[in-house]
C-alpha cells in the first residue's frame, strides 16, 4: 500500500488521469528479497499488466523495485517508466547540520544505486543509512485499521537514533513509500528539530510533464488490482482505505 503515497500527490496534479493502482500483496515485502527476486518478479509482473492493461505509462511507486529494477523494466517496455528513487538531493539542499538520515528497506539502503545519489547530491554531509523493514507492516497494518504502538515505531527506527552522530540529523529521507503513513508517529520519535523527505511531489510532476497536452478521459471508474486472494476477510478494512483515493473497485490480478 505504499504506493498510494504518491497517488495522492498524483492525484493533485492530475486529477482527471484515470489510473489502476496495483499492488503486489502475495510479493510483500520486497526489501526482504534478493535483487535477484525482486527484478524478476518486477520486470515479470509488469510485463503481465502493461501487457493485459495497455497503459500510456508506468510508475514503479517503490524504493526497492526502482533501484534495482528500473533500468530492466525501460529496456523490455517501450512506453514511458517513471521510477522512485531517495531524495537525497532535496534533503541535502535542506540539511543545515550537514547530518541525514536515511530510512530504507535492507534492499534499498544497500544499492549501488544510492551511492551514486550520495556521490553526487550529498559528498559535502554526512548521510547515515538505516534498515528499517519493520515500518513497512506497521505501515501496512495502520492502514488495516489495526492499532501500532510508538514504541515499536521507535525499534524500528533505532538504527538511525542511537547511531553515531544521530543526535545531529535533521532532515530524515523516506526511502520507502510505506514511510510517509507513518510520519505522525516518526516526527513524534524524532522530535520537531527532524524534516522528512520523499520523492511523491517530484514523481508527480515527472508523470504530468510526461503526459504533457495528452487528453484524458476516464471509460471506467478508477480501480486497484492485487496479487494474492483480494476476497480476503482482512480486505476489507483495505477496500474503504482505497476508496480514500478514489479507487473504488478492488479486483485480483
Amino acid at each position: 500500500m505504499g504506493g498510494l503515497t504518491v497517488l495522492a500527490e498524483l492525484r493533485e496534479v492530475l486529477p482527471d488521469a484515470p489510473v489502476i493502482y496495483a499492488a503486489d500483496l502475495a510479493g510483500l515485502p520486497y526489501g526482504t528479497k534478493t535483487e535477484a527476486e525482486v527484478a524478476a518478479r518486477v520486470c515479470g509482473l509488469l510485463g503481465r499488466m502493461a501487457e493485459r492493461y495497455r497503459p500510456r505509462l508506468i510508475c514503479i511507486a517503490c524504493n526497492t523495485a526502482s533501484t534495482i529494477a528500473l533500468g530492466m523494466v525501460r529496456d523490455v517496455l517501450e512506453i514511458p517508466i517513471v521510477g522512485t528513487v531517495p531524495a537525497i538531493k532535496p534533503a541535502a539542499k535542506l540539511t543545515q547540520t550537514g547530518v541525514i538520515g536515511l530510512l530504507g528497506t535492507a534492499a534499498t539502503v544497500r544499492q549501488p544505486y544510492v551511492d551514486r545519489l550520495e556521490q553526487q547530491f550529498a559528498a559535502d554531509a554526512v548521510l547515515l543509512r538505516c534498515a528499517a523493514p519493520a515500518l513497512v507492516d506497521l505501515a501496512e497494518a495502520k492502514i488495516a485499521g489495526r492499532a501500532i504502538a510508538l514504541d515499536d515505531v521507535r525499534r524500528a527506527a533505532a538504527g538511525l537514533l542511537d547511531a553515531p552522530r544521530g543526535g545531529e540529523i535533521d532532515t530524515v529521507v523516506l526511502a520507502c513509500t510505506h514511510f510517509p503513513l507513518l510520519e505522525e508517529e516518526l516526527a513524534q520519535i524524532f522530535g520537531p528539530q527532524v524534516r522528512f523527505v520523499h520523492g511523491a511531489e517530484g514523481i508527480a510532476r515527472q508523470i504530468a510533464a510526461l503526459t504533457d497536452g495528452q487528453p484524458f478521459a476516464r471509460a471506467c471508474p478508477d480501480r486497484a488490482i492485487v496479487t494474492g486472494d483480494s476476497g480476503a476477510s482482512g480486505m476489507e478494512p483495505v477496500r474503504k482505505h482505497l476508496k480514500k483515493y478514489g479507487l473504488d473497485q478492488l479486483d485480483q490480478f
